[in-house]
């Protein structure tokens, strides 16, 4: 079974900071893109054992339209070929009630609210959502 985790985030400190964590202390292999056409054919096509969504994206666009987490997360729980795949949501914007919200929405696994700065509660939430 795959280790391969597809990490959607535009923040590099972010993206940094997260990859670190899952490579060195989770044992993970990390790809990451910001571009809806790579991310919905590396969920096809990648074998990925989870997807951390970054819900606001600021440079993201699909089909000519700038769209965010919830829109890409949408579309991978549409396609029966990627609803399969655990996707953990992570935002900045975390209010109360937020966490609901943008499950019910996007139809995603889990929920993580950044800035993250304990790794052990952003492995806790891998494995919460890939059952492991």
């Amino acid at each position: 079974m795959s280790n391969r985790i597809l990490l959607v985030e535009d923040d590099p400190i972010n993206v940094k900071f997260i990859q670190t964590v899952l490579v060195k202390k989770g044992g993970y292999e990390v790809i990451v893109s910001e571009e809806v056409d790579e991310i919905l054919r590396l969920a096809s096509e990648a074998d990925l054992l989870a997807i951390i969504m970054d819900v606001s994206l600021s440079r993201s666009s699909y089909q000519g339209q700038k769209v965010d987490g919830i829109f890409i997360t949408q579309l991978l729980k549409k396609n029966p070929i990627t609803r399969h795949i655990p996707v953990l949501l992570a935002t900045a914007h975390a209010m109360f009630g937020d966490r609901e919200k943008y499950l019910e929405l996007t139809g995603a696994e889990g929920y993580l609210a950044k800035p993250i700065h304990d790794p052990s509660v952003l492995i806790d939430a891998v494995k919460a959502v890939v059952g492991n």
